[in-house]
């Protein structure tokens, strides 16, 4: 091995002779190996190309990468109130059907359930009973205003027949306001199609989350028939302790998976947070939503977050590159060309010390301490196995 190493690191001389009309013509040409100094052959480790292929090594160069400076937060999945609702039916009565179970989606204004009552075929005969009073009302303050014109009938007779209509219009009003309440239309309203059973509709669009009654339950208007929630409006409330209460900013990006099942990534963005600590701890809740896809997501989930805080655009490689050795931290770079297919040499990789910075998408910031030139490939994939290639080497060696 030692051979092999004092013989690449001697300049190499090729000499190319040309015949130009004399034999004593001669040209020489000179091609330069890379040197490898002795003291630095424990850096290196040697691949044959077949290794290279069997082992699946990738090479690539150092890239110029953002990469994100981050905060770690815990915090819950929560629905704000203004997308959920308990609802009730607005008149008390008996369930008659239920239309949805629980995980069902509703469109807000949808029938979940219908709810039935005497009282109800009631009201309707109230209210047409006082339209139809309103007429007679109409006609007889006709009748009163004629006859005062023509001095035969009584002042107060007339005053009488005006408040009449005035109270039984009022009445009609106050009728048709609680028809309306009751889903149905004053003005659609006829004697022979009097409903018996009102219908109870989601106030928003959302999920079925619970259903609390059962066929033939007696509800009232403190009853909850059912819950709905939407989920499309979760929010992250995270937990961010007083010294970190400065890095944070309004759309900054939140990455978080689930505290139980951490298989899977979502996405948030910050749109604002309290200016109070929870409880009595030192922590503020930052408000973010939840945006994407949140197959999965349910109000209550604890969560871990990553917040990102800025971006730097640094020397980076994938984070597969870097192998760590004795508590240091390294890169392969290549330190020749590609051989000859017929060359049983191949490649040779030398370790280069690094300090890692922040890593995100899979990169991770670099820093060498080592200098080498910027078109250098770097070992990108299969860095393990070069190192363990490389401490084989050192053994034989002693």
């Amino acid at each position: 091995m030692k051979n092999l190493f004092t013989h690449l690191s001697n300049i190499i001389f090729i000499t190319v002779f040309i015949a130009c009309g004399s034999k004593d013509t001669q040209k020489v040409k000179t091609v330069e190996a890379p040197v490898l100094h002795e003291a630095e052959t424990t850096d290196i480790a040697e691949l044959t190309q077949a290794q290279i292929k069997t082992i699946g090594i990738e090479m690539g160069f150092i890239e110029q990468k953002q990469l994100t400076a981050s905060l770690k937060a815990n915090g819950v999945l929560k629905i704000p109130n203004q997308h959920k609702a308990s609802v009730h039916s607005l008149y008390s009565g008996v369930i008659k059907s239920i239309l949805v179970i629980p995980g069902n989606f509703v469109k807000k204004g949808q029938t979940i359930a219908t709810v039935s009552n005497p009282e109800f075929i009631q009201l309707q005969s109230s209210y047409l009973s006082t339209r139809s009073k309103i007429q007679l009302a109409e006609l007889e303050l006709k009748r009163q205003q004629e006859l005062n014109e023509g001095n035969a009938g009584a002042l107060k007779n007339l005053q009488s027949a005006e408040t009449d209509l005035r109270n039984l219009k009022i009445s009609k009003s106050t009728l048709a306001q609680q028809l309306r309440l009751m889903g149905l239309n004053p003005e659609q309203l006829l004697n022979e199609k009097l409903v018996s059973e009102l219908s109870i509709k989601s106030p928003i669009s959302g999920v079925i989350s619970n259903v609390t009654v059962k066929m033939g339950s007696y509800i009232d208007l403190s009853s909850v028939v059912v819950e709905v929630v939407d989920n499309s409006k979760l929010h992250l409330d995270l937990f961010v302790y007083e010294k970190d209460i400065h890095k944070l900013k309004n759309n900054q990006t939140i990455h978080f998976s689930i505290t139980n099942n951490p298989g899977k990534e979502y996405d948030a963005t910050i749109h604002s947070w309290g200016y109070a600590f929870e409880d009595e701890s030192k922590a503020v809740s930052v408000h973010a939503e939840v945006e994407g896809d949140k197959t999965g997501l349910i109000e209550g989930m604890n969560v871990t977050a990553i917040i990102s805080l800025n971006k730097a655009t640094s020397p980076a490689v994938p984070t597969e590159a870097i192998v760590t050795v004795e508590g240091l931290d390294f890169i392969f770079a290549m330190m020749n060309s590609k051989p000859k297919s017929d060359s049983a040499i191949g490649y040779i990789f030398k370790r280069i010390p690094i300090a890692r910075g922040n890593s995100d998408i899979g990169y991770t910031a670099i820093t060498l301490l080592k200098e080498i030139p910027k078109d250098v490939k770097v070992v990108t994939k299969g860095a393990f196995f070069v190192s363990a290639k490389m401490t084989n080497n050192a053994e034989h060696e002693h």
